[in-house]
């Protein structure tokens, strides 16, 4: 074997072990800032719609049944003006009748069938005293667009009229409007009474 042939194989060996070695380790960041601002999300009647009882003789039979609109208050407050959007989870994950991306669900009766869903919307919000627009973002908040809905997998924010941008709000008002609909009768077990028991939770997130 000539010299410059051992010092290629040599090149080579040492190449190799360094690859290996570095794949060996991988590094973990962390990353993140503490704001100094928090906000507090409330809701009028304590975030409760109640739509009482309701005859299984009036529901649709093979179509489902809209249940009058419902809006309860919604109201952020924060310690100073704050960018801030609004995270909504499914708490009756998995109950959703037909699955709508843009709706929850309103639970499970009798164990595995599914009640019905509801949508979600603000309406009408205002920004410090001043009317604004709902933007939604289906990216973490990467890019914006026009959107009323709060959905399982979006984040609501608000807007003035020229941007589609959240603007920092500092006490932030909005109709909450609630559109549930119920199943088709024909696809549930309604011998006993049934439960309507949807289940959301509004969180904020600062941006």
């Amino acid at each position: 074997m000539n010299t410059a042939f051992k010092s290629l194989a040599a090149a080579l060996l040492l190449a190799g072990s360094t690859s290996a070695f570095a794949a060996s380790s991988v590094d973990l960041t962390v990353k993140g800032l503490i704001t100094p601002s928090a906000c507090t999300p409330a809701m009028s009647s304590g975030g409760l719609v109640d739509y009482g009882k309701i005859s299984a003789k009036d529901l649709n039979v093979d179509q489902v049944t809209p249940l009058s609109e419902q809006t309860v208050q919604l109201t952020v407050t924060c310690d100073a003006a704050t960018l801030m959007a609004l995270d909504a989870n499914d708490n009756r994950a998995g109950s959703n009748y037909g699955n709508d991306m843009m709706e929850f669900g309103l639970g499970l009766i009798n164990g595995t069938e599914k009640l019905g869903a509801m949508t979600l919307r603000l309406l009408s919000p205002v920004a410090d005293g001043v009317a604004a627009r709902a933007i939604g973002s289906e990216d973490g908040g990467v890019t914006w667009s026009n959107e009323q809905y709060l959905m399982p997998d979006n984040l609501i924010s608000v807007a003035d009229t020229s941007v589609d941008a959240p603007i920092p709000v500092q006490v932030l008002t909005s109709d909450l409007v609630v559109s549930p609909t119920i199943a088709p009768a024909n696809q549930l077990t309604l011998t006993n009474e049934a439960a309507i028991d949807g289940s959301v939770t509004v969180t904020v997130r600062y941006l």
